[in-house]
């Protein structure tokens, strides 16, 4: 069947009245189920292969940092990009960096780059009854086969966590779900025809994932694929009608995580114990998101403060830990400052069309507030640069 798209792109004399129209599209001209030209487009988006073009998108970034001799990078996601054109990316990104600490931390499974391994794991902190995230940073040499424990509870929760893409599908399918899609189309604005075709193409991308499951790399069982599907519909049904497509789908998603059980998940207090055996390194990410996890008094070794989602109290975040690091013995460890890029590397495989300009503009290793007067004010009454950090965490790893 041939596609039919929706909302041509306005003409320039398109009046504001125009502009302003609801697009729509006649679901009478949609298929129910796959077809062959679903099946391609479904296995192109799957593909973690990279054409020419993607690799050039890869080693040549938009813009360099000459100026910036140190690079901490302890929070970042390779996703499916090769090691090596991520490090011809750093070092042009970074051409006179001195000091490197650099560490992926792929969200529940480790990967390790040159002498370190590191992950992101999600848990549940059950003194708070939420789900947290957690930063493992690891000598590699120690990942031998003590750590067997360790990588079973990553593999339970990347697939527990996988898990969650099907009941984001579910959500837009289901009979049994409609109070969730009604009370996120109120959200979003989502009338009854978008809200059906975006059920219908949930439907189908669950048939294909199903299906195909063998086919379907692990790194692809997440929430995202349904807005990469989404956005693979662009030329056929406009930017437009997309886009509130992945609005509503948006509203639908928060839903679905909120009522996402925990009960699962191990809980932090277990994988920071595990982790400390193998010698690891524990940093809590993106505090403002998890502020109660800031009280639980757990075996860290710092906190995150400032990531490109959480920004808006770095200047207090360095001062409760200047605060907790007075009141310490001289015996104990300090907490450290660390700053987090957050940057997910297959954003920038997109067609710009279909980018999101915040998530591309991060960079592995670029921190702003390092700089910014304001806030270095604030690190050197606690203690803190760049340089030192680098330097005591590489000596805590060993």
């Amino acid at each position: 069947m041939e596609l039919v798209r929706a909302d041509a792109a306005p003409d320039a004399h398109a009046d504001a009245t125009a502009l302003a129209c609801a697009p729509t599209v006649d679901l009478a001209l949609v298929d129910r189920e796959p077809s062959e030209e679903d099946v391609r487009r479904f296995f192109s988006l799957i593909d973690t292969r990279l054409t020419p073009e993607q690799e050039a998108r890869i080693v040549t970034p938009p813009a360099t940092y000459p100026r910036q001799q140190e690079v901490l990078a302890v929070h970042w996601h390779p996703e499916y990009v090769p090691f090596p054109l991520l490090e011809q990316r750093l070092e042009t990104l970074y051409p006179n960096a001195r000091e490197k600490l650099i560490i992926p931390t792929q969200h529940n499974v480790m990967l390790t780059w040159g002498d370190y391994a590191g992950v992101e794991v999600d848990c549940y902190s059950s003194g708070f009854n939420r789900k947290v995230q957690l930063l493992l940073h690891f000598k590699a040499e120690n990942l031998d086969e003590r750590a067997h424990t360790l990588n079973a509870m990553l593999a339970h929760t990347l697939k527990y966590r996988g898990s969650q893409l099907f009941e984001l599908l579910d959500a837009l399918i289901l009979d049994s779900q409609e109070e969730i899609r009604q009370r996120a189309a109120g959200e979003s604005g989502a009338d009854e025809a978008l809200v059906e075709f975006c059920g219908i193409q949930a439907a189908k991308l669950k048939q294909l994932v199903e299906t195909h499951w063998n086919d379907v790399p692990v790194d692809m069982i997440k929430n995202k694929l349904v807005r990469n599907w989404l956005d693979m519909l662009r030329e056929y049904y406009g930017d437009r009608f997309i886009a509130r497509c992945q609005t509503y789908v948006k509203q639908v998603k928060m839903q679905v995580k909120e009522r996402f059980s925990l009960s699962y998940f191990y809980r932090a207090s277990e994988v920071i114990e595990e982790a400390r055996s193998l010698g690891a390194g524990v940093v809590i990410p993106h505090p403002e998101q998890f502020w109660p996890i800031l009280l639980a008094g757990y075996d860290v070794d710092g906190y995150e403060v400032w990531n490109p989602q959480s920004l808006e109290y770095t200047e207090f975040l360095i001062t409760v830990v200047h605060r907790q690091n007075r009141s310490r013995c001289r015996t104990e460890r300090q907490l450290l400052v660390f700053m987090g890029d957050d940057c997910h590397m297959s954003e920038k495989l997109k067609e710009p069309a279909s980018q999101d300009p915040e998530k591309t503009a991060r960079e592995v290793g670029l921190q702003p507030p390092w700089e910014d007067m304001r806030i270095r004010k604030s690190l050197i009454v606690a203690g803190m640069d760049r340089h030192a950090v680098i330097a005591e965490y590489a000596d805590r790893l060993g």
